[in-house]
This record gives structure tokens, C-alpha cells and sequence, in this order.
């Protein structure tokens, strides 16, 4: 987990929690739930097969062309 760096400036009551201008500032880091971090790599590496999938073709696609460039179909 990536450790936040302290502002010796902000007074600070929490871990991530300061006061600046009479204010309470969040800076801390969005929670989310192993399940749910889960899902979101599962939905990222399904998009990116998909991705790879459809580059692929158009590579394969793109070869097609040249060889029939090249012997005259």
C-alpha cells in the first residue's frame, strides 16, 4: 500500500485526515473490498483479451494483404 508523505504544514489527526483553513480534509486513498478489487482486474484482463484479440486480427489481416501483394492474387 502506497504510504502517504506528511505535510509538516497540515496539522494532522489522522492518517490521511487534516484540518486546513478550518476545514477537515480526506486524503486518503479510496477503500475497496478484495471482491471488489477482484471483479475490476477480471473485467480488466477480459477487456484486454479482447483487445489483443481484435489487434491480432488486424495483424493477421494486414500480412494477408502483403502476401497477395507480393505473389499477384
Amino acid at each position: 500500500m502506497k504510504q502517504l508523505k506528511k505535510d509538516p504544514k497540515k496539522s494532522n489527526v489522522m492518517e490521511g485526515l487534516y484540518i486546513k483553513n478550518g476545514r477537515e480534509i480526506n486524503d486518503r486513498q479510496d477503500s475497496q473490498t478484495g471482491i471488489a478489487q477482484a471483479a475490476m482486474y477480471r473485467q480488466q484482463m477480459k477487456k484486454q483479451y479482447k483487445i489483443d484479440c481484435i489487434a491480432d486480427g488486424i495483424e493477421r489481416a494486414k500480412m494477408r494483404m502483403d502476401g497477395r501483394n507480393v505473389f499477384g492474387y
